[in-house]
């Protein structure tokens, strides 16, 4: 039960906030809302307000925030002075865009709440171990690790995601000793026990953040879940990504939330809390970003659209327009299927 009422948490958090920007920003510039719900199928309850209904649905997979005229218009039929289509086109463009941005902008906000309690570990290799990559390649205890193949390095978690990414892959390695900047190559090597590719460092060192550092490293741990997540859908589309690795609602909900909590429950409230806030700042994110791709149904998709609308001088006829998002409703629709029916094969080994 605990399981299940964190992850409607989470996930009611995130998807309202991606639905409250498309709702401010278009109340804002005049469209007209017609309906705001979370979550999908009957509805539970509603009620009408403003000339916008709100709507709790059954299944707790989305949301939406619904505009008058949105999905096109049947031929001859009038527009609405709120209407979508009416709109100026940077209205509508800055409505459609404020979903993926909300979701980023909740994303800092966890991100500060977080960096305010937890313990963040500073990229230092506090144990080289013996006969590891990083003893070969000459580093020692006490180095810091200052970028990766030119990429700067500023969270322990930043090497991590780098390493799996990397895929064994020789690296060039900046580092700090003793004040001086050096710089060393590093071949990760396969371990058979743990399944991945090893650094041979290991790290036991955290940071003491004062003033403005909190916000810094707001930044840091913002950075890190989008680059996790720009690295993730790469490594889908190159098909490096398993059957086993891909997770849907159900598989969130019982791999990740429920593992998490039953891992850190033992350690009190604060410490479930504080990985639950984790678990929300990871999803916003790549809910916010999965939803910029030009995919259509997706804000991505819109977007693309209303460009082609700057670029041409007009807009695609919206009928022309409702038929190619209607065709990308069908095929995430199939996909929700997919995925949830892989979630059961994974969770429950049909």
């Amino acid at each position: 039960m605990a399981t299940l009422i964190w992850f409607l948490l989470i996930f009611s958090v995130v998807v309202i906030s991606h639905e409250f920007g498309h709702y401010i920003i278009a109340r804002a510039s005049g469209i007209h809302v017609m309906e705001f719900y979370v979550g999908f199928g009957p509805t539970l309850f509603h009620f009408d307000k403003g000339g916008t209904r709100y709507s709790l649905k059954l299944l707790p997979l989305g949301g939406a925030c619904v505009f008058e005229g949105q999905d096109g218009m049947i031929e001859g039929e009038e527009q609405g002075e709120g209407s979508f289509l009416k709109a100026s086109v940077w209205s509508r463009f800055a409505t459609v865009l404020a979903g993926p941005f909300f979701n980023v902008l909740l994303g800092f906000l966890l991100a500060f709440i977080m960096v305010n309690f937890m313990a963040i570990r500073d990229p230092v290799a506090t144990e080289v171990l013996p006969g590891g990559a990083a003893e070969e390649a000459g580093l020692k205890a006490g180095d810091r690790i200052l970028a990766l193949n030119g990429t700067r390095i500023c969270l322990y978690e930043d090497i991590t995601l780098f390493n799996v990414l990397n895929e064994g892959k020789t690296a060039l390695v900046t580092y700090e000793r003793d004040g001086v900047t050096a710089q060393t190559t590093l071949t990760p090597k396969y371990s058979a026990e743990y399944g991945r590719y090893m650094l041979g460092i290991s790290n036991a060192d955290f940071i003491e953040l004062k003033g403005a550092d909190y916000f810094r490293y707001t930044w840091y741990e913002v950075r890190y879940n989008l680059k996790a997540t720009y690295g993730s859908l790469g490594m889908l589309f190159r098909g490096k990504v398993s059957r086993q690795d891909v997770a849907g609602p159900v598989g969130i909900a019982v791999n990740v939330v429920g593992e998490t909590y039953e891992q850190t429950r033992e350690y009190g409230m604060s410490t479930v809390v504080l990985n639950m806030l984790n678990i929300a700042l990871m999803l916003t994110i790549n809910l916010g970003i999965l939803n910029l791709l030009p995919i259509p149904a997706l804000d991505g998709g819109r977007l693309i659209f209303i460009l082609l609308e700057i670029l041409r001088g007009r807009p695609v006829p919206p009928e022309k327009e409702a038929m190619v998002h209607f065709v990308g409703m069908m095929f995430f629709m199939v996909l929700v299927v997919v995925v949830f029916f892989n979630d059961l094969r994974n969770v429950f080994g049909f």
